[in-house]
């Protein structure tokens, strides 16, 4: 098992920052960051998290720094159906419900589906019934043939999106099971349908084929500001917005 002191090396090296800068942001001397990182200082609880606050360190890694220094885990994971989480859980729903007639879902860190509203319902109708068994992973539903892959027509558009946006979240955060996840799915290698030209000047959207209809969506990400819990630091809410008057006339003539 690797020292507290050897983590934060690698979270700081990995943010690109030197034990000067690090050290000046948490507002504590350079020497005794480099005495934690050589591990000839056993930093408390505290400090630990106040460098990875300054390091933007993941709530889960958070805890790994904090086990490795011998002191327990201070952020829980319950699911988001957890009693506990039941007023952000509701704040979710409402934001959900609050899109409609336009689609928006809820996915986990590994692109895991855990919430959808109805506007999604007539999209996933379409989809292979084996795809959908739980955990629904949004990334393998979007690519395969059998899933939303055979609705988009501008399929490597939305790979090369995937692509840039879990390479990202991978330098942010490895996590063996994404990794796995880009490997298998990903890979620059694995592109075999040419790319469509979309003209946009704002957003490069997503054009479905539906019922010999070409809507156009863009998406945005919502993410909890202040989670302290695992969960809630991981789930993101990803809400389609119409990108032309044609696609808004079709989802309000279907609410």
């Amino acid at each position: 098992m690797q020292t507290v002191g050897e983590l934060l090396r690698q979270w700081r090296q990995k943010r690109g920052i030197s034990q000067l800068d690090l050290a000046i942001a948490a507002d504590v001397s350079p020497r005794h960051v480099s005495l934690v990182e050589t591990g000839r200082s056993r930093p408390s609880p505290e400090m630990i998290l106040r460098l990875a606050h300054q390091l933007q360190v993941p709530l889960r890694d958070r805890n790994r720094l904090l086990l490795a220094g011998g002191f327990a885990p201070r952020y829980p994971e319950r699911p988001l159906n957890d009693d506990a989480l039941s007023a952000a859980r509701s704040a979710v729903q409402r934001v959900l419900d609050a899109h409609e007639p336009y689609p928006a879902l809820v996915f986990d860190r590994r692109w895991n589906i855990l919430l959808t509203n109805r506007a999604v319902d007539p999209f996933f109708a379409q989809v292979a019934p084996d795809l959908l068994r739980p955990p629904v992973n949004l990334v393998r539903l979007g690519l395969d043939p059998r899933g939303l892959a055979a609705l988009v027509v501008n399929l490597a558009d939305v790979r090369a999106m995937f692509r840039t946006r879990i390479t990202r979240q991978l330098a942010a955060a490895p996590d063996p099971e994404l990794t796995a996840l880009y490997e298998e799915l990903l890979a620059p290698e694995a592109d075999a349908e040419p790319s469509r030209s979309v003209a946009s000047d704002v957003v490069l959207p997503m054009v479905v084929r539906v019922a010999g209809r070409e809507l156009r969506l863009f998406s945005t990400i919502t993410t909890f500001g202040t989670p302290m819990d695992i969960t809630l630091d991981e789930v993101a809410i990803e809400s389609y917005y119409p990108a032309d008057e044609e696609t808004a006339a079709y989802f309000r003539k279907g609410s």
